[in-house]
């Protein structure tokens, strides 16, 4: 029997605290180890506590979520991960949050069994990154104008075969269709993501989408309208 995933909840409302707390209980395999209404406790607490996963609002008092998200991602060791959960859908936080380390972004209005399946997903290692969000991800980065870094100085360590693939990450393909394209099997394509998480030193899919374009490998195509 493995243990429950352990999850802290973040959020400045005592009610929607509560609320997500009693859904975590509830679920199996699921487990809350606590409640923080701002982003300093849930700094304190993700440090003392060591949870799997902490379920991280944006606007919480003292220090917001974006903030204490990068805190507590840039403890020692793997630490805990992040899933922020927000109502407000705004580029800028999706930009902000990956950035600062989270693992997943998803608005508090899903469906609970969504919200615990995003859990178990981001528990596992993987980056709650829909294509959806990584077009908006995309876009957010063609609007920002900062020069990229050159692209040996984070890629110099990868292989061509691994080059090929996180660029195809960067644009939003899936697993499937990364295979596809490439001509690999699914399970090669997984070795392949799982090279590229260590040698850059990535928490998971999303922080390789961030590496992508960051390191100039992809560069976002810019639209003009009309």
């Amino acid at each position: 029997m493995t243990d429950p995933i352990r999850v802290l909840v973040a959020d400045d409302q005592a009610l929607v605290r509560g609320s997500f707390r009693l859904l975590v209980d509830t679920a199996p395999g699921l487990t809350a180890i606590g409640e923080a209404g701002t982003g300093a406790e849930a700094v304190s607490l993700a440090r003392a506590a060591r949870p799997d996963v902490v379920l991280m609002d944006i606007r919480m008092p003292e220090m917001d979520g974006i903030e204490a998200t990068r805190r507590i991602c840039a403890g020692p060791g793997p630490g805990p991960r992040v899933l922020v959960l927000t109502t407000f859908d705004l580029d800028e936080y999706v930009y902000a949050a990956l950035r600062a380390g989270a693992s997943g972004f998803l608005l508090k209005d899903v469906p609970p069994a969504d919200l615990l399946d995003g859990i178990r997903v981001v528990a596992a290692g993987d980056g709650l990154l829909a294509p959806t969000v990584t077009r908006r991800l995309i876009a957010e980065f063609a609007r920002r104008t900062p020069p990229p870094r050159p692209v040996a100085d984070d890629l110099d360590r990868i292989t061509g075969r691994e080059r090929e693939v996180l660029t195809l990450i960067a644009r939003g393909l899936s697993n499937p269709e990364i295979a596809g394209h490439l001509h690999l099997s699914p399970a090669t394509v997984k070795t392949h993501i799982g090279h590229l998480l260590a040698k850059l030193d990535a928490r998971d899919r999303a922080q390789l989408v961030i590496v992508a374009y960051e390191s100039g490998l992809v560069t976002p195509v810019r639209t003009r309208h009309l």
